[in-house]
């Protein structure tokens, strides 16, 4: 059966034949007084994953009921989601968006909030059927799945966001004027910290216990992509961030937030090189624990770029997580928080004339602080003036979604796949490298070793590390049957 068309289609077609026959159309408010939408003008949203941050994600979308929202999809209604049927109750259920998306028809754009491993398999099946979408950070589990859908945008002429709000923040503007004047000189080092993880991390995965799965959950589909395995208790709903065959860490929580500042600013391509270390922990004398399975619980990344216009000179970006953050500049006075509140977040831009410093982007105060070497500071203010929710991020994604591929809306978001997609690359680089990190296998003594702690060099176009092969398996992974991308 042939999909009803778009409103986006619907008012193309509908401008398209006044100007060519000469139509004189009514203004709305004329036809409806001040304030009158006219029904074909309402994007009809939906929304994959509708708790926790899918239930601001999907609400933000609708404008306040400006658009109409007309289907929901969640494997487990028992949950937050069932807030969101309230605010949405003529929307249709569906625990599969396969089967929404399949049978609703008339859907012109999508909201996609999921745990991270169920991101590129649902953006790929919405945007396959000419759907907008909104991805929640990171964009996608792995580089490769992120690669694909930024050419899937392009090929299907979609409009795209990742839900990296802290993007459609206007002080960053205020970073980019600070580097665009050229007051930090040459710009070498980056370094950016966090306090994640804030969820159980660096342990052995939970033993799985199908007694205690919740009655109204949909195991078999949370698990979506990843390995069929009986139902772990722990996971759902939001520790799952912790385990590689779901998640991403403390990287693909808050990187597309904190990495996004100087890759935006100062117009960061891909990495030219990887390394990590990782913390270890002894549960006995010189036996370190070893779950490959999931995130350590704390990592330090380095990532190596080119030059570009902006930095004038090769870059070298840090990361680390776990509450371990950089050493104080002696610039910044000692009592001085770096970053953010407390410096458990933040972001150092460091030039040959002085560093900035700014705090995680998302809806915390960015904070934005510019020190130089001559005296010189200028600080941004300590409470953000935010008028509507996340800086209008979801509200901007849909006013582009109308406005259509290529439009000024559109090429005004801050985060369209054009840009997420080689920025959550980044992101997910910094994964690579650890995973690769971790890898062992037995030497010639038949013990375990190590063999994977070098320097990965990236061939960025190619997506490929270059002098370890057995690296390369983390720039996809193995799909379960049926969810293949």
């Amino acid at each position: 059966m042939k999909e009803k068309p778009s409103p986006s289609s619907r008012r193309s077609f509908i401008k398209s034949t006044a100007l060519a026959s000469s139509i004189f159309i009514v203004p709305r408010h004329v036809l409806g007084g001040p304030g009158y939408l006219a029904p074909s003008d309402r994007l009809h949203l939906a929304a994959i994953g509708s708790g926790g941050k899918g239930a601001s994600d999907i609400s933000n979308a609708s404008v306040n009921g400006r658009e109409r929202v007309v289907a929901l999809c969640d494997v487990d209604f028992s949950g937050s989601a069932k807030n969101t049927v309230k605010k949405f109750p003529k929307a249709k259920l569906f625990n599969d968006y396969r089967e929404m998306l399949d049978k609703v028809k008339g859907i012109d754009a999508v909201t996609i909030s999921t745990p991270d491993h169920v991101h590129g398999p649902a953006a790929a099946y919405a945007m396959g059927l000419g759907k907008h979408v909104y991805v929640q950070k990171p964009m996608t589990h792995n580089i490769r799945e992120a690669r694909m859908l930024t050419q899937m945008a392009r090929d299907k002429q979609v409009v795209t966001q990742m839900g990296n709000q802290g993007g459609s923040n206007p002080l960053l503007g205020m970073v980019q004027q600070w580097v665009d004047s050229g007051k930090l000189g040459k710009i070498t080092k980056v370094e950016i910290w966090t306090n994640r993880p804030v969820w159980p991390q660096g342990y052995a995965m939970p033993e799985p216990d199908p007694s205690s799965k919740p009655s109204d959950l949909d195991w078999n589909l949370w698990l979506g992509p990843a390995p069929l395995k009986p139902y772990t208790p722990n996971l759902h709903p939001f520790n799952w961030r912790g385990w590689w065959d779901y998640g991403t860490g403390a990287l693909g929580d808050v990187g597309c937030h904190l990495v996004d500042i100087p890759y935006r600013t100062l117009k960061l391509g891909y990495p030219t090189a990887a390394e990590c270390s990782v913390g270890t922990v002894f549960s006995q004398m010189w036996n370190p624990d070893y779950h490959p399975e999931g995130c350590p619980a704390t990592s330090f990344i380095t990532l190596n770029y080119d030059a570009t216009e902006k930095t004038g000179a090769p870059l070298v970006m840090t990361w680390s997580d776990g509450g371990i953050r950089p050493s104080h500049p002696e610039i910044i006075p000692a009592d001085s928080d770096i970053g953010g509140p407390g410096s458990q977040n933040g972001v150092l831009i460091h030039g040959e004339n002085g560093v900035i410093s700014t705090n995680i982007n998302d809806s915390s105060p960015l904070t934005p602080k510019l020190y130089l070497n001559d005296g010189t500071t200028e600080f941004g203010p300590e409470v953000e003036d935010m008028p509507e929710p996340e800086y209008g991020h979801q509200r901007k994604w849909v006013d582009a979604c109308k406005a259509g591929y290529g439009s000024p809306e559109h090429m005004g978001l801050t985060s369209s796949f054009e840009y997420a997609g080689p920025m959550t690359e980044t992101v997910l680089m910094g994964n690579l490298a650890i995973r690769s990190y971790m890898l062992q296998r037995p030497n010639g003594d038949g013990n375990m070793e190590f063999y994977g702690r070098k320097k990965l060099l990236w061939d960025g176009d190619n997506m490929k590390v270059t002098n370890f092969e057995d690296a390369n398996q983390f720039v996809t992974r193995t799909y379960r049957e049926g969810w293949e991308m």
